[in-house]
């Protein structure tokens, strides 16, 4: 079982940045490939970016490439998004996830992104 935890959200006005960071309650951290997604209000859930164990990235490229860096620290069990050029339109709540395989089978409660134009 893996505990994720989100931390960092708030409310920042248009142009501004944020990071987010989840913490992990794993021992074996360093094997899962960890997410981010995010859910604004009346929309599903869209993918934002991964990383795998190894430091392979992936991003949503349509609408955070160049903006948003993902990044994670084995040796403190976290992952970190880096966001910014905010845009009103990032406005969502973020869930932080990790997969041990090809799904992903464990995610944080979220935490709380506005941005104000």
């Amino acid at each position: 079982q893996v505990q994720l935890v989100e931390s960092g959200g708030g409310l920042v006005q248009a142009g501004g940045s944020l990071r987010l960071t989840c913490a992990a309650s794993t021992r074996t951290f360093f094997k899962y490939q960890m997410g981010w997604f995010r859910q604004a209000p009346g929309k599903e859930r869209a993918f934002v970016a991964s990383i795998t164990w190894s430091g392979a990235i992936t991003y949503n490229t349509n609408s955070v490439k160049g903006r948003f860096t993902i990044s994670r620290d084995n040796a403190k069990n976290t992952v970190s998004l880096q966001m910014s050029s905010l845009k009103p339109e990032d406005t969502a709540r973020y869930y932080c996830a990790a997969a041990d395989g090809t799904s992903y089978d464990y995610w944080g409660q979220g935490t709380q992104v506005t941005v104000s134009s």
